[in-house]
C-alpha cells in the first residue's frame, strides 16, 4: 500500500521535520497513489507518495470491532502519547473511530490500521471526553471528512484548556511527534449513529469523571464504549465530581451490555463486574475524605493518606491519588 504525505518543519528550513499523513490517497502501487494526487490535488503544498508504514495495532475481538490498548503510563518521549483506548467499529457502509489518542500521528496510524481491515469511509469520530490523550488525533478524520462527535459541552471545555494541554504534549512528547496536530472542531451532537445495518447509541452524562463525559454502545456486539468513567489497572483520574462518578456508575450498570472497554487497561472486561474495582476506589474515595473532614484534618495533611489502602491495586498511583483525593476534599468538604 502507498500513501501520500507532506513533509511540516517546526520553522522554515528546520531539520525538526514530520512527514505528515494525507489521508485518501491510497493506492496498491506508487502510480496509483500518484495518479490520485494529479486528480485530486490537495491544498498542501510538497506532497508525494511513499510506501505506507505499519498501522497502530489493533486486537480483532470479533463482530466488526477492534480495540487498541494504549500503555499505562504517563505520557512521554518513549511512548510519544500512546496511552489511551482507541476502538474502531466497521459496519456495512462506514467506520466508526471511538477516542483518537494524543497527537495527529496517532490518528494516522489509525487510519492506517482501518485502511489494511476496509476500504470503507470513516463517517465518524466519537470522542468519550476532553482530555488530551483522546482527542487529539481526530482532526485526521475530520480533515478526511468525518464527522466529530461529543457531549455538547466538550467543545467549550477543550477551548478552555486547548493551549495548556498542546503545550504540555509537546514538553512530554516531544514537538516533533506533535508536528501536525490540532484540535478537531465538533461538528455534531446525536444520540445514534447508523454505520449501515449497525447503529452505536450515545449518550452524554452529568459532571462524573469529567463534566462532558459520553459513552457508545453497540448493540451488535455488546460492547460498551465506557471512555474514563470506566478504569482497569490504571489509576482512575478525577477531573469532575466524585459523588457524580460514582451516580453515574449506578446508572450505567443498568445498560444492556455484555462487556465494556475502558479508557486506559483492560482493553475488554466483562460487564457490569468490569466496573468493580474502580467502585471500591471511588467509594474508599469518598469514605477517607469524609473521615478525614469529620477529624477536622487540613486537607494538604488529608490528601497524603486519603485511599492509599487501594495502592496494591493500581498502577500510577502516585501520580494520580494525590490529585483526587485533592478535588474529592474540595467538593466533601460542602455537602
Amino acid at each position: 500500500m502507498f500513501e501520500a504525505v507532506v513533509t511540516l518543519c517546526l520553522v522554515l528550513g528546520s531539520a525538526d521535520c514530520r512527514e505528515v499523513l494525507l489521508p485518501g490517497y491510497e493506492a496498491m502501487d506508487k502510480a496509483g497513489c500518484e495518479v490520485a494526487l494529479v486528480d485530486r490535488p490537495p491544498p498542501e503544498p510538497g506532497a508525494f507518495c511513499r510506501e505506507s508504514p505499519p498501522g497502530l495495532g489493533f486486537e480483532d475481538v470479533g463482530a466488526g470491532v477492534f480495540l487498541h490498548r494504549g500503555e499505562i503510563a504517563e505520557p512521554d518521549a518513549g511512548n510519544l502519547g500512546d496511552v489511551s483506548n482507541i476502538a474502531f467499529i466497521i459496519g456495512a457502509q462506514s467506520v466508526a473511530v471511538i477516542d483518537s489518542g494524543s497527537a495527529a500521528w496517532m490518528g494516522e496510524a489509525i487510519w492506517r490500521a482501518i485502511r489494511a481491515r476496509t476500504d470503507l469511509p470513516v463517517s465518524h469520530v466519537i470522542l468519550t471526553h476532553m482530555h488530551p490523550d483522546h482527542v487529539f488525533g481526530a482532526s485526521v478524520f475530520a480533515g478526511a471528512g468525518a464527522q466529530v462527535v461529543a457531549h455538547a459541552g466538550l467543545e467549550r471545555a477543550l477551548a478552555d484548556r486547548r493551549e495548556n494541554y498542546m503545550e504540555s504534549l509537546r514538553t512530554l512528547i516531544g514537538a516533533v511527534p506533535m508536528i501536525g496536530t490540532k484540535a478537531a472542531q465538533v461538528v455534531e451532537s446525536t444520540t445514534e449513529i447508523d454505520l449501515g445495518g449497525r447503529v452505536l447509541s450515545l449518550r452524554a452524562w452529568p459532571t462524573a469523571h469529567t463534566g462532558n463525559d459520553l459513552t457508545a454502545f453497540d448493540p451488535t456486539s455488546g460492547i460498551l464504549f465506557a471512555g474514563d468513567l470506566v478504569f482497569s489497572e490504571h489509576t482512575p483520574a478525577l477531573d469532575g465530581s466524585l459523588l457524580g462518578w460514582l451516580s453515574v456508575l449506578d446508572e450505567l450498570k443498568t445498560l444492556p451490555a455484555e462487556r465494556v472497554v475502558p479508557g486506559h487497561g483492560g482493553p475488554l472486561l466483562d460487564w457490569p463486574e468490569g466496573v468493580d474495582p474502580l467502585e471500591s476506589y471511588l467509594n474508599t474515595l469518598a469514605r477517607d475524605t469524609r473521615a478525614a473532614i469529620a477529624e477536622g484534618q487540613r486537607m494538604g495533611d488529608a490528601v497524603t493518606a486519603i485511599a492509599t489502602s487501594q495502592a496494591p491495586h493500581w498502577q500510577l498511583f502516585e501520580a494520580f491519588n494525590r490529585r483526587n483525593a485533592t478535588v474529592a476534599f474540595s467538593e466533601l468538604e460542602w455537602e
